[in-house]
């Protein structure tokens, strides 16, 4: 990965603003801090979520607390718990989506 040329800057999460996003089920809240381009966020994940698109983005995630299963649209499944997480790079023929069942909070940098 090669980081665009960013300021430094000390990421309060506790400060930035709230958004809350639809899925097909459920909500997911995002705080989100971004720079150059480049998205850090912390989102949680209501209980019940599932994403509502297949996304072909790059990610790089951690799960902080509680599971996700990332789905990818052939028919692949992973299920992710505190202190896992996925890389991948932007990729259209691999889109993924989030669900969770029991909710969850992770970090994502895109």
């Amino acid at each position: 990965m090669k980081l665009p040329d960013i300021p430094f800057i000390v990421a309060d999460w506790e400060r930035a603003p709230r958004t809350e996003h639809p899925g097909l089920r459920g909500t997911s809240t995002w705080r989100m801090i971004e720079s150059e381009g480049l998205r850090t966020r912390i989102v949680e994940y209501s209980a019940g979520f599932e994403a509502d698109h297949w996304c072909p983005r790059g990610h790089v995630m951690c799960v902080l607390e509680g599971e996700v299963v990332l789905k990818l649209k052939d028919g692949r499944e992973h299920r992710l718990t505190a202190g896992q997480g996925f890389l991948a790079g932007d990729d259209e023929a691999n889109p993924h989506m989030a669900v969770s069942e029991r909710g969850a909070r992770v970090f994502l940098v895109d």
